[in-house]
């Protein structure tokens, strides 16, 4: 893990003062270590009846996309307000800095789909809950989460008790 932790900088300040932004750039550039990435992150999900991926708007969507790749199913986008052009389920849900909300088209899952969450972060773990919110909405499963990026010290993991969690970084 220390291949990922070295193509992981920290953007002080950012998104304003305070924060500490675990910027993914570098770690999504080097074609080796997104692969690494990838493998890792579904790792404790092989062999299990995944029938879809889902990630979160912006970051969750280059690694779920490559991990529904990996698994040969689909993937399921989990966008910002107005993002999507039909009917979508909305949840509203507050961040380390503000409040948000996430949709999904109605049709994107079904009941019977077991759905594998992944992002790149885990934070305070709104995010992921209003994420599981959502797939459960639709009568599907939630078969666990996995994030590259864990900020331990915001308990995010604690809102996602229900759920397995599988982080591959973690900062204290």
């Amino acid at each position: 893990m220390e291949r990922l932790k070295a193509k992981i900088r920290d953007i002080p300040d950012f998104p304003k003062p305070g924060i500490v932004f675990k910027d993914i750039t570098p770690l999504v550039r080097d074609p080796a270590t997104l692969r690494l990435a990838v493998h890792q992150l579904l790792m404790p999900f092989l062999g299990q009846d995944i029938s879809a991926v889902a990630g979160m708007e912006a970051r969750g969507f280059i690694f779920g996309s490559l991990v529904a790749w990996e698994l040969g199913v689909g993937f399921v986008p989990l966008r910002k307000p107005g993002k999507l052009p039909y009917d979508v389920h909305t949840v509203s849900y507050d961040l380390e800095y503000g409040s948000t909300s996430l949709e999904i088209h109605c049709d994107a899952l079904q009941a019977g789909d077991n759905v594998l969450l992944i992002d790149d972060l885990l934070a305070t773990g709104g995010t992921a809950l209003a994420s599981c919110q959502l797939i459960e909405r639709l009568g599907a499963t939630v078969a666990g989460c996995a994030f590259v990026v864990e900020l331990d010290f915001l308990q995010g993991r604690e809102k996602l008790a229900e759920y397995f969690v599988h982080s591959l970084l973690h900062y204290a």
